[in-house]
């Protein structure tokens, strides 16, 4: 076997037990690796309907057979789980030296189950796993007990911890690592809920190449292609440079999606930060492109600064200010909080307490300094933040009033920085994914901002470019490589084929990758129909279904419930879905869901 190890890594933090789970090769094969191989162990491993925070919940660090070659990009992984955040599956990728140095230890996946009876390090090598002590790291920020497990124990390690957030169970905590992190669906609760802080990495292990010749052409050929057009905008702005294109559309999300344009986009531009707060470049690991842009606040803190968080802290939240963005991204990344949930919730609860549903006065759009308290408060799950900690849907239960009608989540899920009034293939997108609210597993905003069809009236044509977007994204989600690299692709899936091949050895085809990225989209599925999904999941808040948009162009940006329920039967149809939007016969490790 070619790329693969042929097996997977069960870890019980209760006892330390190890077990070695075999991967055949149909099953690699038909998953291919990352987060459609972590579709499959989450099925295996993960009891019916088990609590994402039981100890029984399994966690899963999924490679690829990409990781470790030398194609550009290829350094990445996924940590799959079920969500404490939708009580569905979710997958978070993340790029670091913690993927090649966890495929070196031998194996396709390191998985973690069990409880810890104390906070716990777990180090794994290609020769055995043991547990220490992590009481004296317990408490720190992820990026500090990282440094303090590779100072005490040797830089050889690569790590991937949680903050304060994942010890305290808040439900979109993030697992950090390299500065990086696997930041959607709260996966570093699932990991504090087994009382582990960190997971160590080190290893020597190499899987072999079929054709480690065409290997090094083909990297060689797409490093060259990584410093092209395609990917210059993330080379030179960061995805920041976003932020005035969205806002000129009137697509930018503001004061929790009342508005589609904030006032103060310019003073949080990349233009404007680049000018006087930049640092830094970085790149990721084994990465050609290098679109990490990092930027300093008043205070000295360094942050990574892309569109989504700033986005999310920043014209969300109604703030304008650039330092207390800067600052709330940074207290972000030390508590181990996902930006884009984090940003929404705290949205949400500003509009509460304006409207007078919640007792926060202290808590309104445009305070820079209230939203870093609110940051602080759900960190330590202490005041407000003990409600907010829970995400803005089991918040909004809670509070009731009528708040749940503009808590911007799907599935528990809170939206990303696209306004669904104008951006209809997104709508779409949005409501339907097995992840929830998220912009990575359906990329349907490329289909709206091409020029090709009119963003502001949602058709069948609509539905099949979101469909495409998300069948490319579970490809490239699962071999795994970036998805800045997608357009330098002329023809993706018989290149992709191409790469997959010259790995493994299969004969792959452009046309059986076409039907892996089905099957993996449809696994999904059929692993949140077993957990409790029901048709109502696929939907969007009420907001944007009953509140128009009035554009600077004069149009009005409405998405009539009418509309957004012919777009969703559509891809029921398409999908070839039943009517209430479950697959016919998918065949999920030992499930086969009707």
């Amino acid at each position: 076997m070619h790329g693969y190890f042929g097996r997977a890594l069960v870890v019980d933090v209760t006892d330390g037990s190890t077990t070695a789970l075999p991967l055949g090769e149909d099953v690699l094969r038909a998953h291919l690796g990352g987060a459609g191989l972590g579709a499959w162990l989450t099925t295996e491993l993960a009891p019916p309907g088990v609590d994402p925070l039981a100890p029984e919940n399994p966690l899963s660090f999924v490679f690829s057979p990409l990781v470790g070659t030398p194609l550009t990009t290829s350094a990445k992984f996924a940590v799959v789980a079920k969500s404490p955040l939708t009580g569905l599956l979710t997958d978070a990728l993340a790029s670091s030296h913690f993927a090649i140095a966890g495929k070196f230890t031998g194996y396709d996946a390191l998985v973690i189950t069990g409880r810890a009876e104390r906070p716990t390090h777990v180090f794994i090598t290609d020769e055995d796993v043991t547990l220490t002590d992590a009481s004296g790291e317990w408490g720190m920020s992820a990026a500090d007990a990282e440094a303090a497990v590779r100072e005490r124990s040797g830089r050889r390690w690569r790590v991937a911890a949680i903050g304060p957030a994942g010890e305290a169970e808040v439900r979109y905590a993030t697992i950090s690592h390299d500065g990086r992190h696997a930041g959607r669906g709260g996966l570093g609760a699932v990991l504090g809920s087994k009382n582990v802080k960190s997971v160590a990495v080190s290893g020597r292990k190499r899987v072999t190449l079929a054709d480690k010749d065409g290997v090094l052409a083909l990297a060689k050929d797409l490093r060259q292609r990584s410093f092209g057009p395609a990917t210059e905008k993330y080379r030179e702005l960061g995805t920041l440079a976003n932020l005035l294109a969205f806002n000129a559309i009137s697509t930018l999300p503001t004061r929790n999606f009342q508005t589609a344009t904030f006032e103060g986009a310019a003073l949080l531009s990349t233009e404007e930060l680049a000018s006087s707060r930049s640092v830094a470049k970085n790149s990721c690991a084994s990465c050609s492109i290098g679109c990490e842009h990092i930027y300093a606040g008043k205070d000295g803190k360094k942050s990574r600064v892309e569109y989504e968080n700033v986005f999310a802290l920043g014209p969300l939240c109604g703030v304008s200010d650039a330092d207390d963005v800067l600052a709330a991204s940074a207290r972000c990344d030390e508590l181990g909080l996902d930006t884009i949930s984090a940003g929404g919730t705290i949205a949400w609860a500003m509009e509460c307490a304006e409207r007078g549903l919640i007792d926060a006065p202290w808590l309104r759009f445009g305070d820079g300094p209230a939203l870093l308290r609110a940051l602080d408060e759900i960190g330590s799950r202490t005041g407000l933040g003990a409600l907010l900690a829970e995400g803005s849907r089991r918040a909004a239960e809670q509070v009731g009033q009528g708040s749940a009608g503009f808590a911007a989540h799907v599935k528990g899920m809170e939206m990303p920085g696209y306004e669904p009034r104008t951006l209809q293939s997104m709508a779409l997108g949005l409501a339907v994914n097995a992840r929830g609210a998220d912009h990575n597993r359906s990329g349907a905003y490329e289909a709206d901002l091409s020029g090709d069809r009119d963003r502001l009236a949602g058709t069948a044509d609509h539905v099949r470019a979101a469909i495409a977007t998300e069948d490319r994204a579970a490809v490239i989600d699962s071999m795994i490589l970036c998805k800045f690299l997608r357009g330098v692709f002329t023809d993706p899936y018989v290149e992709w084929a191409d790469l997959l091949s010259r790995v493994t050895g299969w004969d792959i085809t452009g046309t059986e990758l076409q039907e892996t990225a089905r099957r993996i989209v449809l696994a999904k599925r059929a692993f949140n129909l077993r957990e409790g999904w029901t048709p109502d999941d696929d939907w969007l808040p009420d907001r944007f279904l009953d509140t128009p948009l009035t554009l600077p162009s004069g149009r009005t940006a409405t998405l009539p419930a009418a509309r957004l329920r012919d777009m969703i039967d559509t891809y029921y149809e398409e999908r070839r879905l039943d009517a209430q939007g479950r697959p016919l016969l998918v065949a999920t490790g030992t499930e086969t869901t009707p």
